[in-house]
Formats: C-alpha cells, structure tokens, sequence
C-alpha cells in the first residue's frame, strides 16, 4: 500500500477539493482576521476524523497530528490561508463576497490541497512509518507574518522536515519546479522624510528645496546597487514613492516623502545596504542643510531551500510525475514568511505552475484578475503525497511511478 492507491484517492477527491477551494474563495479573510476561515479549516479536519489538532498557534495557525503505526520522522507541510485587501474584478461564479478582499495569490488552493491530502492520508494513516504534522498558516502576506509566530510557538521543535508549495500563474499549468540553494528574496522597506525650507519659486536662495535634494538622494541610493554591492550578488534598491508640494508652479516645497523596498540574498549585502541607505541620505540632506528621517523596517529572510532536500524532492518529482514535468526556476525577488521555517528545519519550498492562456488565466499574482487552474490542486496534492511516500513507508528507493503527471 503507498502511493498509487493514495493518488487514486486524491483524484477520486478531487471535484470536493474545487469546492473546498470555491469556498475557501467566496469568503477570503485579510491577514491576522481570518477568524472564520480557521474555524471551517478546523471543522473539515475534525470531520476527516483528527482528534490532535491545536489551533491559534502562534495567533491564528492551526496544525493536525497524523501518526503512523510504525516509528518514524516527521515531516511538516505548511499552507497558507489568509488572502488580500483588494477589490476582486475575475467574474468568476465563486467571486468573492467580502468587499475589498480577495484571495489574490492562490492561498485558497495551497489550503484546499493541503486539506484533501489530510483526508485522504487519513484513510491510511495504519500504513505509515512515522508522522505527517499538517500546518495551516495564518497572515503570510503581512508583517510580521504568521509563520515568525508559529515557528516561535514551538511548531516546528518536533518536525524532521519542512516543505511547502506556491501556486504560479500565469505560467502555465502542467509543471513542477524548485530552485536549490536562495530561492525568493529578504523584502525590505523604507520610509524617508526630508525636511527643507519653502518658499517662493523666484527667490531659491532663500530656501532649501526639499525636491532637489529628494532628487540627489533617489539618484545617489541608486550608487549602492552599481558601486558599493559585490557584483556577484544579486539585490535590488527601488524607489514607488516621491511626494512634495501641494501643485503650485511658484511654490518651493519644505518637506519631501520618499518610500520604496530593497530585495536581497546575501545577508552581508542585506546589512550594507541598510546601513549605505541611512548614512547617504542622512549626509546628502546635510550637505544641502536639510534634515532627515530614515525608517527602515526589515521584512522576511530570503529564503533558503536544503540541497540536500531539494534534489531529493527534484529527483522524486521526476520519477513520479516524468523529467518533462519537473524543471529547475531561478530564484524570484518576491519575499516569503516560509523562509522562516527553513531557517529553523531543513526542507524546500516547491512552486506548482497553474496559468492557463486558453481560459483567461493570464493575471499575476496580487492582481484583481488573478486566477488559477484547478488542476493545479490536485498535481499539488500529489506532490504531498510523492513526498509522504518517500519518507514514511518502508523500502530502500522510491519507484513508484504516477499514472497520470498531471491529473485529468
């Protein structure tokens, strides 16, 4: 008993997973207030006959307790579950109905999987060697995140292994990939205020111009990138926001408001760029006897997936699913509060492609038109399962080979 009976479970599960996800998307709750979307988590796994489940982990996480017959490791799996404040503009029959949210970046799938995989492997949970510890996160799009807060709770203390999932449109559905080593970015942010003194436009002399100077600095910062950063290593410095003045052609503003982020891998670079960021901006305003305010907040590590991990997952993705299924990404500049895990167990975060041009599903993620293709849920699923087979059931390699990559 392994894998090939629990896949024909899964896809016999299927259509009630679209629905989970449908549910899951009518009625997406921001992050840290996901309070009725835990409660029909924790209904449906009680439902499914778990008995072990704590909730409010960490604030709002819920985790569920599979264990074996036989000894084993314990391999953690982690979904997230909370969605965005945006205003869902996708037409779908299932749209939200909570004004101003959406769930614009798949959580409801990596929810909706997660839980068909705790159904079905509770069929034979007899079978297994060891634990599978399901965990739903709470709050990943918003800082401090929800996974900083379970990880501290302790929810990670009896786990061996750590994996996780992300759904990606627009690319298109019908591939697997992972990325080995530093996979998504350390997302940082600042806030800069520059304090000058106004005046009237015909007589500069008399003030201290608080657009020049956010000028200077918007162009200088951008020297830490060319000049100060090992050319080796990858970060960015970005610049959304310059605000002064009220629109008045003769009036020279006396404060400026900058904001922006910086991504990066390296946690020398990160560190440099921090600190070049304050220094720079604090001298140039001097230089021009302007004052400053520099707020820089840090948001998650980079991400970092095992070697050793990953290409166990790489190697059995292609054996269960086919080599043209399974394909190395490069690293992204978007952050991930899963990075928290993996700094404490090793493990991998896996993407699971779900665009479809054909129906429309062409949106990035955080866009009011983001969709995926269900199918996804279901390639995703298996993945969980290919990875439960690999560690808790008893042979000396894994073999077994999927009868269908990518579901029907």
């Amino acid at each position: 008993m392994g894998y090939k009976i629990w896949e024909e479970a899964l896809a016999a599960n299927y259509k009630t997973t679209v629905s989970w996800r449908r549910q899951l998307h009518e009625n997406p709750e921001p992050s840290f207030e996901e309070y009725e979307t835990r409660k029909y988590i924790a209904d449906k796994l009680k439902s499914f006959g778990y008995e072990e489940i704590e909730e409010e982990v960490g604030g709002g996480g819920i985790v569920a307790y599979l264990r074996g017959k036989q000894e084993g490791p314990t391999i953690g799996f982690r979904a997230d579950f909370d969605a965005l404040k945006i205003q869902e503009a996708t037409g779908l029959s299932f749209s939200s109905k909570n004004p101003g949210v959406m769930h614009a970046c798949g959580h409801d799938g990596h929810t909706a999987t997660l839980l068909s995989v705790a159904k079905v492997m509770k069929e034979y949970q007899s079978s297994l060697s060891g634990t599978v510890k399901f965990i739903f996160q709470h709050a990943e799009e918003v800082l401090p995140g929800g996974g900083k807060a379970m990880v501290d709770a302790g929810v990670l203390d009896d786990v061996d292994f750590i994996y996780g999932l992300h759904l990606r449109s627009p690319l298109e559905y019908g591939k697997v990939t992972y990325c080995s080593g530093y996979a998504m970015a350390a997302p940082d942010f600042f806030e800069i205020k520059i304090q000058g003194k106004g005046g009237h436009a015909a007589h500069p002399n008399a003030t201290v111009d608080s657009v020049v100077i956010a000028s200077y600095v918007v162009n200088q910062l951008q020297s830490i990138i060319s000049r100060k950063k090992d050319p080796t290593k990858s970060g960015v410095l970005t610049f959304s926001t310059l605000k002064a003045g009220d629109g008045a052609n003769n009036v020279i503003a006396d404060k400026a408001f900058l904001k922006g982020t910086v991504r990066t891998f390296d946690p020398e670079v990160r560190n440099m760029i921090e600190d070049k960021i304050k220094f720079m901006t604090e001298q140039i305003c001097k230089a021009h006897d302007a004052t400053c305010e520099v707020n820089y907040g840090r948001g998650y590590p980079a991400l970092y997936n095992h070697e050793t991990e990953t290409e166990i997952i790489a190697d059995l993705f292609k054996e269960t699913f086919g080599e043209e299924t399974v394909e190395s990404t490069p690293l992204r500049m978007g952050g991930e509060d899963f990075a928290y895990f993996l700094d404490e167990k090793p493990g991998s975060f896996f993407f699971v492609n779900s665009g479809n041009e054909e129906k429309g599903i062409i949106y990035p993620h955080h866009h009011p038109k983001f969709d995926f293709d269900e199918r996804a849920l279901l390639l995703g699923g298996k993945c969980f399962l290919a990875i439960i087979d690999h560690y808790l059931t008893e042979k000396e390699t894994h073999k077994v080979k999927a009868s269908s990559a990518v579901g029907e």
